[in-house]
């Protein structure tokens, strides 16, 4: 059997080995200690984190965690191997795809390795997050070129930086938008919610606002939604400073006061189902708006091994490979 002319290390931001406070603990020290997730002074930051948020926030969300795990373990782990595999069928032997967690395992490290030792002088990382940020993609190339400092002999290099506007993703977000449609009638409101950062990180040239927002026009666009049926939001802030706004919880409260029934969310900024989709969303954000007088409330799922999504994906590889392979 020949040799994989490239590696592909499809990296999806990580998980805990398990719902348990322990597994937890360890997931969120690296997640949090990472300079690109939380700036500013490292000694201020080490004291709160592990003073305070490393004593109290595990045991939280390890019964966060609990809610979303399956039999086949963390869904963001289980589903991102699946993504893997159906892209191996459809790129072909050429490749050889490799899954890593920028935190947590399998690790970016083990993952580079492992193509290494397949045999892969070329390397195309992949970060399943579609609008750039220096807290997800910026810190995937971190870890990567961390890593690669200690090779002797440095592999070819390219990365998927981004594809917030890409055509193909846009029309698999409304086709998975239409889908539910089909199955539970269209809503009053669709709520295009993103991970948020703090507005100090955008302030300072972080390109993931525009983005978000490109991305959320485009879709309303191709789903052919006036201005009044529609709103963009950022969810999953942390602390006390100003992130992103709108926030998603305060905008559900307040579309449900003003009479909104029917709300159903989407959240682009994932291209697979994990802790913020299916817990914070599909269950916590569903309590804030029906406690705040709203009726009904339907989330939208990631693409996660939709055809058309793995499509998408496997253009993407295609395209950033050019050259390499026949």
């Amino acid at each position: 059997m020949s040799k994989p002319d490239a590696g592909i290390l499809l990296v999806n931001l990580g998980t805990p080995d398990s719902p348990e406070p322990r597994d937890v603990k360890r997931y969120l020290k690296e997640f949090l200690w990472d300079p690109r997730v939380v700036e500013g002074s490292r000694v201020a930051w080490w004291l709160i984190l592990n003073g305070i948020i490393l004593n109290t926030r595990p045991k939280k969300s390890a019964a966060a965690y609990r809610k979303i795990w399956t039999e086949n373990g963390s869904p963001l782990l289980a589903i991102t191997r699946q993504q893997a595999a159906l892209l191996q069928e459809s790129t072909g032997d050429a490749f050889k795809i490799e899954v890593a967690m920028r935190y947590g395992k399998p690790s970016i490290a083990n993952g580079l390795r492992n193509l290494q030792q397949a045999g892969c002088s070329r390397i195309l990382v992949f970060p399943l997050y579609p609008q750039y940020s220096a807290t997800t993609t910026g810190s995937i190339f971190d870890a990567v070129t961390s890593e690669l400092q200690q090779w002797r002999h440095v592999p070819e290099l390219r990365l998927v930086n981004q594809y917030f506007d890409n055509p193909a993703y846009i029309e698999a977000l409304a086709s998975s938008t239409r889908k539910h449609w089909e199955q539970h009638g269209q809503g009053d409101k669709l709520v295009v919610s993103f991970h948020g950062i703090p507005q100090d990180y955008a302030d300072a040239g972080d390109p993931y606002p525009q983005q978000c927002s490109t991305t959320a026009v485009l879709l309303a666009q191709e789903l052919g939604l006036s201005e009044d049926q529609w709103i963009q939001t950022y969810q999953s802030r942390l602390g006390k400073k100003a992130w992103l706004q709108p926030y998603t919880d305060k905008t559900l409260e307040q579309l449900a006061a003003e009479g909104v029934e029917k709300v159903q969310v989407i959240c682009p900024g994932f291209a697979t189902d994990c802790l913020e989709t299916l817990e914070e969303i599909a269950m916590e954000n569903r309590d804030t708006f029906i406690a705040a007088g709203g009726r009904e409330y339907e989330y939208i799922p990631c693409l996660n091994d939709n055809p058309e999504h793995i499509e998408m994906l496997a253009g993407l590889v295609f395209r950033y490979t050019h050259g390499w392979s026949n």
